[in-house]
């Protein structure tokens, strides 16, 4: 399954995430959701939804001095992401599980009603 529009879908409440736990400029992000298993995200549109979350007034940011190089802008969220991602939780929940619920009926309805040369 091509995962690409899923976590075009899911990017969003994804960064809120990782961002709850740590701070991080724009590469540590898209670094950390790759660790956590997200290896299709993209740079770009890590540093897209960054921006969004920040305009819609989701993060604050603040920009810390580099010796090695330039300046890094990192982003924090604040109280009204730490809503908006209580909520995309909430959301996440109850899709998943009604997605969960759907393919485990398939599932079962297929094995029940399959039938000797049939092909999955």
């Amino acid at each position: 399954m091509d995962t690409t529009q899923l976590l075009k879908g899911v990017l969003d409440v994804a960064v809120l995430a990782v961002i709850q736990e740590e701070d991080g400029y724009g590469y540590d992000i898209v670094r950390r959701l790759r660790q956590a298993g997200l290896d299709e995200v993209g740079d770009a549109s890590v540093y897209g939804t960054l921006r969004r979350l920040y305009s819609a007034g989701a993060l604050s940011s603040y920009v810390v001095p580099s010796d090695g190089g330039p300046h890094r802008k990192y982003y924090g969220i604040n109280t009204q992401g730490r809503t908006m991602l209580q909520d995309q939780r909430r959301s996440w929940a109850s899709f998943s599980s009604t997605m969960t619920a759907l393919l485990d009926t398939s599932e079962a309805t297929r094995a029940s009603t399959a039938t000797i040369g049939d092909r999955s």
